[in-house]
């Protein structure tokens, strides 16, 4: 015997599997005015791999014309060209010079890579959990703060260029007092950068004009 066709408008169950699911681990929540995390380090992939590159090859090269020396063969001739101009020039010959400032720069450059963290359009949030690490770019703050600072009542236009320490507000009022549009604007956009829960608060630099004025 065929079973009896089911109703098509009769709900389905709901099965409620998220309690068959494992459940996090709570960890310590930090409070809104802890310290944030730091800021994020770039892994610079390119420059790393170019210098290993760079090193490898000049590594291979060396060792090369080294183990063809011991073997009774003549050393290249970019080795006896360099051994020759060494002994030939004085060390304040200006090739000489040029080099060393040369290597000294790419020295400098390669330390600077090493002790900064790099990703500066990211900007770091505070840390809910001890686990979690967020932050925003600089497109997306500047994004909210003007999103923020239209809705005030008065303002016609705005323009945000947000910095790492500092943002920048452009605005445009039109038919309401100025003063009132300022003291609105200001809550607004304080609103808006504690909102964001960024590490490093901004400082706000507003500026307000009329239509028409330059400023």
């Amino acid at each position: 015997m065929s079973e009896p066709p089911q109703d098509a408008t009769r709900p389905m169950p709901v099965v409620d599997t998220e309690k068959h699911l494992p459940q996090p681990a709570e960890g310590p929540a930090l409070s809104p005015n802890a310290k944030g995390s730091g800021r994020f380090w770039s892994a610079r992939r390119v420059p790393s791999a170019i210098i290993a590159l760079l090193t490898l090859g000049g590594a291979g090269l060396l060792l090369y014309d080294v183990v063809a020396v011991r073997t009774g063969h003549p050393a290249m001739y970019w080795r006896r060209e360099l051994a020759r101009q060494l002994a030939e020039h004085p060390l304040d010959y200006i090739p000489v010079l040029a080099g060393a400032a040369f290597v000294t720069a790419v020295g400098l450059w390669l330390i600077l890579l090493a002790i900064t963290p790099g990703l500066r359009n990211l900007l770091p949030m505070l840390r809910p959990r001890y686990d979690v690490r967020a932050a925003l770019t600089r497109d997306a703050a500047a994004q909210v703060l003007r999103d923020r600072a239209v809705e005030v009542s008065g303002v016609r236009e705005a323009r945000v260029k947000m910095r790492r320490r500092r943002a920048d507000v452009r605005v445009i009022s039109h038919f309401r007092d100025p003063s009132e549009v300022r003291s609105d604007l200001d809550t607004a956009l304080a609103g808006a950068v504690t909102d964001l829960g960024m590490t490093r608060r901004p400082k706000l630099s507003v500026r307000l004009r009329g239509p028409g004025k330059k400023g």
